[in-house]
Parts: structure tokens; sequence; C-alpha cells
């Protein structure tokens, strides 16, 4: 199985500059060793599990939680497909193909 998550996760309680709390949380799935990709308005990562990918999201309110953050909002999209893995890139190759894009 094969789960990708897509999900944003900020204080509301800092001031307007979220980039010092959001290096913390992506720091974290680094070391955790999972396949993960940000992007301007949020990060995917890939795992196994519904579970394992739960997980990450519950480390990082921990994470922002020892920053003194008392108020955090989080967004959060799964898909989960069986049988399938390594979709981070190859949904993105997929489609690139089907509109002629090369990468190199």
């Amino acid at each position: 199985m094969s789960v990708l998550m897509e999900f944003s996760m900020f204080p509301t309680d800092t001031g307007e500059s979220k980039s010092a709390y959001v290096s913390k949380v992506l720091q974290m799935i680094r070391e955790s060793g999972v396949d993960y990709k940000l992007t301007p308005m949020g990060t995917v990562i890939e795992t196994e599990t519904v579970g394992d990918a739960l997980a990450i999201v519950e480390r990082a309110e921990q994470v922002l939680s020892e920053q003194d953050c008392r108020r955090i909002y989080s967004s959060i999209k799964l898909d989960i497909r069986a049988g399938k893995d390594g979709r981070l890139t190859g949904k993105i190759q997929s489609v690139e193909e089907k509109i002629g894009k090369v990468n190199t």
C-alpha cells in the first residue's frame, strides 16, 4: 500500500512569518526517513500506511508545541492506494508524459 499525504501545519499565534516553524517540522520529516516533497503550500510525504502518515502529523504538532506554539492550524489530504509505490514522483511523471514534457 502507498499513502500520499499532503499537509500543512503552522502556528497561528506567532506573528506573520511562519518559515522558522515550518523549517523545524521539515527537519523532523527529513530525519524520519520518509520520502517527501516541499511545496509552496505544504509538504507531501509517502508512507506505507495511514498510521505512519498520521504519526508524522502527530510529531509535527509536538515539534511546534515545543516551540511554545499554543494554537496550531493544520490541513491534511490523503491518497491511499493498494499495490503501488513510488507515487510521490510517479504521479507527476505520468502527467508530464501525457503533456509531452521531457525531464532531463
